[in-house]
C-alpha cells in the first residue's frame, strides 16, 4: 500500500493487516528509511540525534504525498538512541511512541513489530577512523541488541561500513551473531568466552553489498546484517540481494544537472557564455571518457560525510579528490546553489575553477541515490554531511524487499496453517478458531 486511502475528514484510514511496520534507529537524513519505504515498509518511528537530520526527516514527511502514512503514524524522535523507549515501562510510564497508538489502538507490544533497522555509527569500524571497534564509545551495536531483546521484531537489519568485516573484528562479529542466534563467543566487556542462548533469531546473512550494483553511481560498499526470528523464518529461505543493474556513470547521473547549472551563464551571452560552454564541454569530455575507459564504468568514489569536528565539507581524502578530478569534478569543496552563489559571488570557484565544477548538495544526493524530491535542511555543510553519511536508498530498498518477501511468505504460510487447523476442528466452531487467532495476533505472534 503506497499511499493510504483517505477518510471523509482527509485523514489516512487505518491500514489493513498486510502493512509491514518498521522502527529505525540512527536514521540520519533518511537514506535507509526511503529505501525501506520503497520496499513496502511503513515506519512507526525514526530516531536520530542530529537536529538538522531530524528536521530533514520531519519536513519531507510533512510535505511529500507518498509519506502521508508516516505523517499519521510515525514519530520522528530527536535524541540519543540510548534514551529511546519504544514500549511502556513496567512502572506504567509512557513509551516514546505516541502516533503508533493511532495505528494499533494501543501501545506497541513486544513481538508485534515487523522490522527493526539501523545504520549504527560507522567510526568504530571505518577505515577512515581509528577502528577502535567495540572499545569505541560510538559503538551502538550493544544498544541495537538491547532493542532487539526489548521489541523482539520479526526481522532485524543492521547496516555499517565494510570495515566491520575485517579480520580484526571477527571475534566481535561472532559475539553479535551469538547474541542473536545463540552460540559460543567472547563477551567484549571481559574477553571471557561464554555460551549464549541467543534471542531467537537466525542470522541469514552478514555480507557486503556494493552500491554501484544497484544503480547508485558510486563505489560505496556497505556491510549489512539480516536476522529473522526463527519462528517467522521456519522453513523459508532469505535470498540475499544480487546486482539489479549495470553501474551508472557519473556522466549519465549528473549530465542534466550540470547542464542546468551552466545554463544561466550560457543564456547570458558574451564572454561568460563562452566560458560556460567551454567548461561544460570539458566536464562532459572527462566524465564520458571515464565512463567509457575505466573498469568501474566511471562511477564516483565514496562520498565522505565527515564530522562536526572537522571543518567544512569536501569530497574526501587525496585519493578521492584525484578520482573526482578524473571525472572532471573538483573535490576541494561543495558548491553553492545558483542564487547563493550569485549572492556570495562564489561561482568562479563553484563552476569555473581550473579543476572543474564542484558538486552541489543536490548533485551529491544524486550520487547517493536519493529521490529528486527529497530536500535537506540546515546550512550547506550540514546538508552535505547528511548526504555523505547516508545509506544509499536503492541498496536499502533491495535488502528491504528481500526481507519483505520472507515476511509476506511467512504470513501466507501461517494463514494456510490456520486454515488447515480450522478445517481439522469443525466441532470447535469457526468462532473458537477465530478467537484463538485473535488472541495470538494480540500477543504479536
Amino acid at each position: 500500500m503506497s499511499v493510504p486511502r483517505r477518510s471523509p475528514e482527509g485523514r489516512p484510514e487505518r491500514p489493513n493487516d498486510h502493512v509491514l511496520t518498521s522502527i529505525e534507529i540512527c536514521a540520519g537524513a533518511g537514506g535507509q528509511a526511503i529505501g525501506l519505504h520503497q520496499a513496502g515498509f511503513k515506519h512507526l518511528a525514526l530516531v536520530e540525534i542530529d537536529p538538522y537530520a531530524v528536521k530533514t526527516l520531519r519536513e519531507n514527511i510533512k510535505s511529500l504525498d507518498e509519506w502521508s502514512w508516516e505523517r499519521e503514524y510515525c514519530d520522528v524522535l530527536s535524541g540519543d538512541v540510548n534514551d529511546f523507549r519504544p514500549l511502556p515501562n513496567a512502572d506504567g510510564s509512557q513509551a516514546d511512541l505516541q502516533k503508533s497508538v493511532n495505528f494499533f489502538g494501543r501501545p506497541l507490544l513486544k513481538k508485534e513489530l515487523d522490522l527493526l533497522a539501523g545504520g549504527v555509527p560507522c567510526p568504530p569500524f571505518s577505515h577512515a577512523g581509528k577502528q577502535l571497534g567495540k572499545d569505541d564509545e560510538r559503538d551502538l551495536f550493544p544498544r541495537m541488541l538491547e532493542l532487539v531483546d526489548e521489541l523482539h521484531p520479526r526481522a532485524v537489519m543492521i547496516e555499517n561500513v565494510r570495515g566491520i568485516k575485517d579480520a580484526k573484528f571477527e571475534e566481535y562479529r561472532r559475539y553479535i551473531e551469538a547474541r542473536l542466534q545463540g552460540g559460543r563467543a567472547q563477551r567484549p566487556e571481559t574477553g571471557v568466552e561464554e555460551v549464549f542462548d541467543g534471542l531467537g533469531y537466525e542470522v541469514c546473512e552478514w555480507d557486503v553489498l556494493e552500491a554501484s550494483d544497484f544503480g547508485v553511481p558510486q563505489l560505496r560498499p556497505r556491510a549489512v546484517l539480516v536476522a529473522i526470528r526463527k519462528d517467522v523464518l521456519g522453513d523459508l529461505k532469505f535470498v540475499w540481494p544480487t546486482a539489479t543493474q549495470a553501474p551508472k556513470s557519473v556522466f549519465v547521473a549528473l549530465k542534466e544537472s550540470m547542464e542546468d547549472r551552466y545554463k544561466p551563464y550560457i543564456s547570458a551571452g558574451g564572454e561568460i557564455a563562452e566560458l560556460a560552454k567551454d567548461r561544460l564541454a570539458e566536464w562532459k569530455r572527462l566524465a564520458s571518457l571515464a565512463a567509457d575507459a575505466r573498469k568501474d564504468g566511471g562511477v564516483a568514489p565514496t562520498l565522505v560525510g565527515g564530522s562536526k569536528k572537522h571543518g567544512g565539507a569536501d569530497l574526501g581524502p587525496s585519493r578521492a579528490k584525484a578520482a573526482w578530478k578524473n571525472l572532471g569534478v573538483s573535490g576541494m569543496g561543495v558548491a553553492n546553489g545558483y542564487e547563493e552563489g550569485e549572492r556570495k559571488e562564489s561561482q568562479g570557484r563553484d563552476l569555473f575553477g581550473s579543476d572543474g565544477p564542484m558538486l552541489t548538495v543536490e548533485q551529491a544526493a544524486i550520487i547517493q541515490g536519493f529521490p529528486d524530491n527529497w530536500k535537506f535542511t540546515g546550512g550547506k555543510t550540514a546538508q552535505y554531511r547528511q548526504v555523505g553519511n547516508a545509506f544509499p536508498p536503492p541498496v536499502a530498498q533491495a535488502v528491504g524487499k528481500a526481507i519483505a518477501d520472507v515476511l509476506y511468505a511467512a504470513r501466507v504460510r501461517d494463514a494456510r496453517a490456520e486454515g488447515e487447523r480450522r478445517d481439522a476442528l469443525p466441532g470447535q466452531g469457526a468462532s473458537a478458531v477465530a478467537d484463538s487467532l485473535d488472541d495470538r495476533q494480540r500477543a504479536g505472534v
